[in-house]
């Protein structure tokens, strides 16, 4: 079986094509044990007890079925949540640095983007169903130090997103509670416990219940802030002509500026790196094309809207997190509108990352379903440590830009240009690159991507970490693990 270029072995790793085929051919663990006669025979037969041989097989399959009830709406759901978030609130001050031309373009053309690397990630799930995560895809092209790296990259990614989100529930109760005197950090304390008791639900089927409040919650707190500064430039001196919005980046626009804006939109993109964790329960996972339509076309209408008219209506001085920008009253109702949103979008990647620690710890275990008192312990107290280390990182970089910018250039470059650019020039390509027209153009799609991807890690990289260095240099932030909510309100 062809797959394009020949694979060259890698230390440790899968080697030849023949690896990949075994990949390919063999069931995932979802379809091992995903049948309900045995447990009937079993009864009709004395139950377990009789045949301790076929209690550790009827175990894993009760647990694969608890994990096996993902459908494409709920999908479309789990993804929304992970994606539909932060993102949309860092979007108008993107516009405000970037332009409005310049915001909408990238927008729509980086959504485009996005639509397709998730059509490749879905499709080599498909082709390898045995897949459970994104770094058991990079190992057959990369082999174990791959493997071993990307598992890296994934955790790191997911706790420092569900740090963010502990950052964002601190800014949204310091403006809802509008107490100066209360140290900061209480806030963060607060933030941090209610994301681990969010993140407890172990089955994404499960969590997609909260995705609908997610959903929901977001689209009202964006349409608040829209209505809510429309009224502002409309009720303003000269209207809605005297907004200071252009369509293009102002002279000043340094290079560092406009990369890091540029990478918070990307941000709003991030949804590849949990896309294998979610397809794994799916019971149809050829439905994901479905999914991942619906979520690209709902996120380029929500991000180029919100960040057009807020901008439109707000100008230069539009504020990150938008809801910032809709006025003193009006802010602190949209950030409670947004709490839902904030705590269940960011709890969703610790359950991710705590199920990628269970089921490499616990790979032959029936603990990885947790479904036990003992795994119940275990993934409790998993999910308090991720929870723990992301309330760390969250108050260790206490501005809520230049994170986003570093998650995206360290890891979104990956996970969702170059990995799959890579999956499929060396997974999914069939014969040479020129040898068909449409060869020739997926190439042309994938080299773009690939270099989209390198570009990110390498530009994005160096104006987050510039302009953090800046901010500290001119003391415009506060210090780490203080009590000052200055940087915050």
């Amino acid at each position: 079986m062809a797959y394009g270029n020949d694979v060259v072995a890698a230390p440790g790793g899968i080697t030849e094509a023949k690896d990949r085929d075994d990949i390919e051919s063999s069931p995932s663990r979802s379809q091992e044990f995903y049948t309900e006669k045995n447990d009937q025979d079993t009864e009709k037969k004395g139950g377990l007890n009789d045949y301790p041989e076929l209690g550790h097989e009827v175990t894993l399959q009760q647990g694969e079925h608890k994990f096996h009830k993902l459908g494409w709406k709920k999908l479309t759901i789990c993804l929304i949540v992970e994606a539909i978030a932060l993102g949309s609130l860092s979007i108008p001050k993107a516009f405000a640095t970037l332009g409005m031309i310049p915001g909408v373009i990238l927008c729509i053309g980086l959504g485009l983007l996005a639509i397709y690397t998730g059509f490749v990630v879905g499709e080599v799930k498909l082709k390898y169903p045995a897949i459970e995560h994104y770094a058991d895809a990079v190992k057959l092209i990369w082999g174990k130090p791959g493997y071993e790296l990307t598992g890296v990259m994934i955790a790191l990614f997911l706790i420092l997103l569900v740090g963010s989100h502990a950052l964002t529930g601190t800014i949204a109760f310091v403006n809802i509670i509008d107490k100066p005197d209360v140290c900061a950090l209480v806030f963060g304390i607060v933030s941090a416990i209610i994301l681990f008791a969010v993140a407890l639900p172990p089955t994404f089927s499960e969590f997609a219940i909260l995705g609908y409040i997610d959903f929901v919650s977001i689209i009202v707190a964006i349409l608040i802030t829209i209505i809510a500064t429309g009224v502002q430039a409309h009720k303003s001196a000269h209207g809605l002509s005297g907004v200071d919005w252009h369509l293009w980046p102002q002279p000043d626009v340094t290079l560092v500026e406009a990369f890091l804006a540029t990478t918070n939109i990307i941000f709003a993109y991030s949804f590849a790196v949990t896309q294998f964790s979610f397809m794994s329960e799916m019971h149809t996972p050829t439905d994901f094309r479905k999914s991942i339509w619906a979520l690209g076309l709902i996120e380029i209408f929500i991000y180029t809207v919100t960040g057009a008219l807020v901008y439109a209506f707000v100008g230069q001085d539009v504020q990150s997190p938008a809801l910032l920008s809709a006025g003193p009253l009006i802010s602190r109702i949209a950030f409670g509108i947004a709490l839902p949103v904030i705590f269940i979008s960011g709890s969703i990647n610790g359950t991710v990352v705590g199920r990628y620690i269970m089921g490499r710890v616990f790979a032959n275990s029936p603990i990885r379903f947790i479904n036990t008192p003992r795994a119940w312990g275990i993934w409790i107290a998993l999910i308090g440590v991720i929870t723990l280390i992301a309330w760390i990182v969250a108050e260790a970089i206490p501005f809520f830009g230049d994170l986003l910018g570093i998650i995206s250039a360290l890891f979104i470059s990956g996970f969702s240009y170059y990995f799959p650019a890579l999956f499929w020039f060396q997974l999914l390509k069939q014969g040479k690159w020129y040898s068909t027209w449409s060869n020739i153009w997926y190439s042309f799609v994938n080299g773009l991507v690939l270099i989209v991807g390198l570009v990110v890690l390498g530009l994005g990289t160096y104006a987050s970490v510039q302009d953090i260095v800046d901010q500290y240099a001119s003391g415009s932030v506060r210090g780490a693990f203080t009590c000052s909510q200055s940087a915050l309100s």
